[in-house]
């Protein structure tokens, strides 16, 4: 007789006071028992491995519908738990835009039985839908709303004060905000250089960036409505944005952290750009700087995948966009290899950190009564990101030949080991995810 019926053992768990070494026991999907564990149906031994809360990357765009040549729901959460995350938040801009309630429930329906991971998507904010945003957010399975600022991949933008008023007074929940000025970018395009993608962070500049983000932290606090500021790109927004923690957090992601324009550009052309841009290594660094003062509370991959022939487009009809739900933690886990961060910051902001955010019910860390999502690294594996190891539609990655150190070995949702040492589990069995706010309003 079994008392549980997963336990892992043998691998040093990352609790909430720290880590330890202790098993787990898992029944039904959840954590119920850390420590003495007894026996169980099946044991993962983790000896010499790293036992992480699930990694939660809460900005993927996996394409789906209508745009499946770039990726679909299944091709890309193949990709996530690839690279160890076990939970996504995917965007709007589809074809169609997912806008309405069918749009969600449609969505939903193609991710039952075909995403590994569990998911929520957002519902993109438009001036036609504004009114209706109140009921659009409280649908099972919805990540929020989504605000594009400023134009970017598919056709959703709310630009104007009024409108976004429109939209920021209709619901509650926090709404994530893609902050570029629009207007400012229109009267810029002829900054853009053909030919030369190193024009794109001048067109798309700093101030581009700061303007919207005042903006919108100034119709939030109007609204007194919460807001989540997505891919943030400028040192002046993180010192912005920490003044105002009451009602805004932000995300940064690891292009940002890890790409520098001054080198990106020369290197790989139109492969690197995407929205907001790659800037300056000294932007770069001044990004380090405001993470280590606890500034930024997530990090998201922006997982935004085009094919190859779109990419290989001379600038700027080439599109804004890069993969990076699979590399997301294999970055970080270098970063924090390589002495930027510490390990238990990453772990806050790729589990606790979306969790507080976002009012995710049932993750975010290791503790009893918690889904049983893990994500299990080998902290000293060096390795090489090769093209034969992505699962991407789009088939590449700017991080290709990137040696790292620190690697996933393992994702286990809700209990069910969907991938290990780079093999899946033989049926996809990820579910929406459960958030506070649709269930007690």
């Amino acid at each position: 007789m079994t008392n549980v019926d997963l336990k892992l053992t043998g691998g040093r768990v990352h609790l909430p006071g720290g880590p330890a070494d202790v098993d787990i026991g898992v029944t039904d999907g959840r954590i119920v028992a850390i420590g003495d564990v007894g026996d169980a149906g099946e044991t993962i031994d983790c000896s010499g491995l790293d036992v992480l809360p699930g990694v939660i990357d809460s900005q993927v765009h996996f394409r789906e519908p209508g745009l499946e040549a770039k990726e679909d729901l299944e091709s890309g959460a193949r990709a996530a738990v690839l690279g160890g995350v076990t939970a996504v938040f995917e965007m709007p801009n589809t074809k169609p835009n997912t806008d309405s309630a069918d749009a969600v429930a449609d969505k939903l329906a193609r991710a039952a039985n075909r995403m590994w991971c569990d998911h929520a998507f957002y519902v993109g904010a438009t001036a036609a839908n504004a009114e209706q945003l109140k009921e659009l957010e409280r649908l099972p399975g919805t990540a929020g709303i989504k605000i594009f600022m400023g134009a970017s991949t598919g056709d959703l933008l709310v630009a104007e004060d009024s409108e976004l008023a429109r939209v920021l007074a209709s619901g509650k929940r926090r709404v994530a905000i893609h902050a570029e000025d629009e207007a400012r970018m229109n009267a810029r395009l002829n900054e853009r250089v053909a030919g030369d993608p190193a024009s794109h962070p001048v067109w798309r500049d700093d101030e581009s960036a700061l303007l919207a983000t005042q903006r919108i932290l100034r119709l939030a606090r109007a609204a007194r409505r919460r807001i989540h500021v997505l891919h943030v790109t400028t040192p002046a927004e993180l010192e912005l944005l920490g003044k105002h923690k009451d009602i805004a957090t932000c995300e940064v992601t690891p292009q940002h952290l890890t790409l520098a324009g001054e080198e990106a550009y020369p290197r790989l052309g139109s492969w690197a750009q995407m929205n907001p841009p790659i800037r300056s290594g000294a932007h770069r660094d001044g990004l380090w700087r405001w993470l280590n003062q606890g500034v930024p509370d997530v990090i998201g991959s922006d997982h935004a995948p085009h094919t190859r022939e779109e990419k290989a487009k001379e600038y700027p009809a080439s599109p804004s966009g890069m993969p990076g739900v699979q590399t997301l933690l294999p970055l970080m886990l270098n970063h924090v290899a390589e002495g930027r961060l510490t390990l238990q910051r990453l772990i806050d902001m790729t589990s606790a950190g979306p969790q507080r955010v976002f009012g995710i019910v049932g993750k975010g860390r290791i503790a009893v009564g918690y889904d049983a999502d893990f994500t299990v690294v080998d902290l000293k594996a060096r390795w090489t990101v090769e093209e034969s190891w992505l699962a991407s539609r789009c088939g590449w990655s700017p991080f290709t030949g990137m040696a790292l150190t620190g690697k996933p070995l393992g994702a286990i949702v809700r209990g069910n080991r969907v991938m290990w040492d780079g093999q899946l589990a033989a049926a996809a069995t990820g579910a929406p995810i459960r958030f506070e706010s649709v269930a007690f309003g």
